[in-house]
């Protein structure tokens, strides 16, 4: 998601870049800033900790697909 905040590209540029729909992109550059705002932290620690791993678990499991299609593209680039 950082591309996506500091490039200054939109978003449908963005996601064809990366091979995916952008509405996908949108919906995850979303939920990553709804799970950063402040009001959203967990009560207890528990809870905090419960957080942090679903959003790791959300990060990891989107990490090979965005990967393989970045190495799709540069690959494309560098015409391998």
């Amino acid at each position: 998601m950082g591309l996506a905040r500091s490039s200054g590209w939109p978003v449908s540029r963005i996601a064809a870049e990366l091979g995916v729909n952008h509405e996908t992109l949108r919906q995850w550059i979303k939920t990553t800033e709804h799970a950063e705002r402040p009001e959203a932290v967990a009560q207890s620690p528990k809870d905090a900790e419960i957080t942090a791993l679903r959003k790791r678990i959300r990060e990891l499991e989107m990490e090979p697909d965005i990967l393989r299609r970045a190495a799709k593209y540069f690959a494309g680039e560098t015409n391998w």
